[in-house]
């Protein structure tokens, strides 16, 4: 399911670069670099979270941070009919960092992490447990070598 979300104008495309740029920055020191009224922009940024456009969690810790130092992807398949089941025993599990729905073969893709190469052996039972899933695959990843990324389609 896509999130409906307004289309971002010119001005929240410039506040959220300017927030990319430095996630730190004030209301008052956004609407002097951008040019703004201190009203517009903290306006704009409550829009921005209470439609979901910015994710409310942006404080972001590396996993690694935290002594995760295995990420995998887990693709899984549900029995339909158990799905709501699935993902309520899935939510359950802290070190499923992300779980979206896929077409296709399979019917989930969880990121996972993992302290090590046990700790990722058992993350896997845990999710092969959950009601409903019928078979996963675990592909350990080796380099991120493009990090999530949406600054570039501010500029589009």
């Amino acid at each position: 399911m896509v999130r409906s979300t307004r289309v971002l104008d010119a001005t929240s495309r410039r506040i959220v670069r300017a927030l990319d740029r430095d996630p730190r920055a004030t209301v008052g020191g956004l609407a002097e670099t951008l040019g703004l009224v201190r009203g517009t922009v903290q306006s704009r940024i409550g829009r921005l979270f209470d439609g979901r456009t910015l994710r409310p969690t942006s404080t972001t810790v590396p996993p690694e941070a935290l002594g995760y130092s295995i990420r995998a992807v887990v693709t899984a398949e549900v029995d339909q009919d158990r799905f709501d089941e699935a993902m309520v025993a899935l939510r359950e599990i802290p070190t499923i960092i992300e779980c979206v729905a896929t077409s296709g073969q399979n019917d989930l893709l969880c990121q996972v992490v993992a302290r090590d190469t046990d700790d990722l052996y058992a993350v896997g039972q845990s999710i092969l447990r959950c009601p409903g899933i019928r078979r996963t695959a675990t592909s350990i990843v080796l380099k991120e070598l493009i990090a999530y990324r949406t600054t570039p389609l501010l500029d589009g």
